[in-house]
């Protein structure tokens, strides 16, 4: 290795030399090239951040200073030759100490730095994201929450007034993400992923349903939250329109768990009673906003409703639904779904 460290420096200074003598010389871009070959195949990772805006001497400082090249002079020359100067991408970067700087100057051509995965499943609440953010990013809970109900952004969503949260707008999806990222840049990127998805044609459909996108959204939330098999979702959606048609009130237990703030395992009668806005049974037509991050399925649905009468469903124990379009149809059922709970305990006693 000590061999090795000599012959470099070696044609550091005949590099060097070179550079002086002639600039162009095809002697100097040989050895330059055979030079950016060399590395360790087996260095240890460092981070090195390369700051938006920052000139190729600034990164080239921060490259050496972490390990990853040893000869800043002869490696920013080599760069130049390459091109880097002007397409320099900022980012972190995960790379080996004693790096080959053709693998140096191809990451840092490419910016493709850090990436971590940040999933996002379907129906969380937006605490819930702010949980997630936390654990898994390093995102400050309390700063997630802030920035998702900052005002500013909330109005470059096109929310009508008063609306106080991006909730129902941070797309359910599998990120990849800079290290670092903060989190108002992460409420960004989700509610952008959002925007992605909306196209014009929902935009037209929105007429036709006599919904705004924001009562949209909410519906959709809601119908996230009651699937548990996703061919009901239209099913669903159509019995919740069919409600709203009829002015009848939504009665959806998830609308109840939200008002309470946090997950209720099972909404029981005594909760009906919950005094807010959002509780369903007390209050007729759509709550004031969105209860969870619906996916894209759920998005259709309520865009794209079954066309059938059904005002009622009740959910079976495989998470299936029954769906009615009576009382007296819908009564029917929730003694079928008891019939199946029954049995379903009675087999579990056998089975012990």
């Amino acid at each position: 290795m000590r061999a090795i460290a000599d012959w470099r420096l070696r044609i550091a200074d005949w590099t060097h030399a070179f550079r002086i003598r002639n600039p162009k010389s095809a002697i100097r871009n040989c050895l330059l090239f055979s030079l950016a070959a060399c590395g360790s195949p087996d260095g240890p990772h460092v981070t090195v951040t390369i700051p938006s805006g920052a000139p190729l001497d600034a990164a080239v400082d921060s490259l050496a200073a972490s390990g990853v090249i040893g000869h800043p002079g002869p490696f920013r020359l080599y760069a130049k030759l390459r091109g880097l100067g002007g397409s320099l991408k900022s980012g972190v970067y995960l790379l080996r100490q004693d790096e080959s700087w053709a693998d140096v100057v191809a990451a840092l051509e490419r910016g493709r730095g850090v990436e971590q995965r940040f999933i996002v499943r379907e129906g969380l609440r937006l605490t819930e994201v702010a949980e997630l953010a936390q654990q898994e990013l390093g995102i400050p809970h309390d700063s997630f929450v802030a920035a998702a109900q900052d005002a500013a952004l909330l109005a470059g969503l096109g929310l009508p007034a008063g609306t106080t949260s991006a909730e129902g707008y941070l797309f359910p999806t599998t990120y990849l993400l800079p290290l670092r990222m903060g989190a108002r840049e992460l409420v960004q990127v989700m509610t952008h992923q959002f925007i992605g998805q909306w196209t014009p044609e929902w935009q037209a459909r929105l007429d036709s349903l006599h919904l705004s996108r924001h009562e949209l959204v909410t519906l959709a939330s809601i119908i996230e939250a009651e699937a548990r098999y996703g061919p009901d979702r239209p099913f669903i959606s159509a019995v919740y329109q069919n409600r709203l048609q009829r002015r009848m009130r939504l009665e959806a237990d998830p609308t109840v768990s939200y008002a309470y703030g946090r997950r209720l395992k099972r909404v029981w009668e005594k909760n009906l009673a919950v005094r807010s806005a959002y509780n369903t049974y007390l209050h007729a037509g759509l709550p004031p906003g969105p209860i969870g991050q619906p996916g894209r399925a759920s998005v259709v649905a309520a865009l794209y409703p079954a066309d059938v009468p059904f005002l009622y469903f009740v959910a079976q124990p495989d998470g299936k639904h029954i769906f009615s379009a009576t009382y007296a149809e819908h009564e029917a059922a929730i003694q079928r779904v008891k019939q199946m709970q029954r049995a379903a305990r009675a087999s579990r006693r056998q089975g012990r």
